[in-house]
């Protein structure tokens, strides 16, 4: 990508995360064009529709999030990776909105061109996941689908100014830990 057309890539996606976590789903195109300094025809060429827009910085978001998960699987004791993993990925998230909104918004989702990024963090969870129940730090019967539903449910609790989602995540530890602990 030549130089101009790499900074316009990255107003555009600056200017959606933006407004997409100011406004959700009400954000249209043009305003975000408007927003990022550049013209429709530029705004078309590097994203089609709003739905590419989002896929785009979920994918952003997916390569910070596979980093996070490769550093908690390097964590020596098993629960104490789990939980690195699992926090450290809402706090990412919880910086930032587009994402939560991109994650939780109504609009159906088709990101295809996403699966590798997401089979990627989901292949070095599963394995985060799979040494916990093996040491016994977790509930056996926890399962990466959970995970996605843990985080999902702290997300829907992240709202600037408060820490519920912290209180929420504390509470589903508590809960998911295997018996013995």
């Amino acid at each position: 990508m030549r130089a101009d057309a790499r900074r316009s890539h990255e107003a555009i996606l600056a200017a959606a995360a933006k407004l997409f976590a100011a406004h959700g789903s009400e954000v249209q195109m043009p305003q975000i064009a408007e927003h990022a300094g550049v013209g429709m025809g530029t705004m078309y060429r590097h994203f089609a529709t709003k739905q590419a827009l989002l896929a785009a910085i979920i994918a952003r978001r997916f390569t910070a999030m596979i980093e996070l998960a490769r550093a908690a699987e390097q964590v020596t004791d098993p629960g104490t990776a789990f939980e690195t993993l699992l926090r450290s990925y809402l706090e990412a998230a919880e910086q930032d909105a587009a994402f939560r909104y991109a994650i939780l918004g109504p609009d159906r989702k088709d990101w295809a061109q996403l699966a590798e990024q997401k089979t990627q963090f989901a292949d070095i969870a599963r394995r985060i996941l799979q040494r916990a129940v093996d040491a016994g730090r977790v509930r056996s019967d926890l399962s990466f689908e959970d995970f996605v539903l843990i985080t999902r449910g702290a997300m829907a609790n992240m709202n600037p100014g408060d820490d519920d989602w912290r209180r929420h995540l504390t509470l589903t530890l508590e809960g998911i830990r295997a018996p013995s602990e």
